[in-house]
C-alpha cells in the first residue's frame, strides 16, 4: 500500500513530524511518497540509521517526489 504526504504547502517541522510517525506505521511491501518543496538531507541521514531505502526525482518546479520503502532483512 503507498501512502501520501504533500508536505509542499506546510511549514517546518511538520512534513518531518508526518513522514517519522508515518514510518511508524510502514510494513513490509509498503512505500511513502513524500512531495516536498526542498530536498529533505536531515531526512536521509534518519532514513540510513534506521534501515530505510528511498529514491528522490527532482521535479521540474523544483520540488521533489521522494519514495521510501522499509528494508528487508538480507537487502542491501
Amino acid at each position: 500500500m503507498r501512502r501520501v504526504i504533500d508536505g509542499r504547502d506546510l511549514l517546518p517541522p511538520e512534513p518531518l513530524e508526518l513522514t517519522l510517525a508515518a514510518l511508524d506505521q510502514l510494513t513490509e511491501g509498503d512505500d511513502l511518497l513524500l512531495l516536498l518543496n526542498c530536498r529533505p538531507a536531515p531526512l536521509f541521514g534518519i532514513l540510513r540509521r534506521h534501515g530505510y531505502f528511498w529514491d528522490e526525482c527532482a521535479q521540474g518546479d523544483g520540488s521533489f517526489e521522494i519514495t521510501i520503502r522499509k528494508g528487508i532483512v538480507g537487502e542491501q
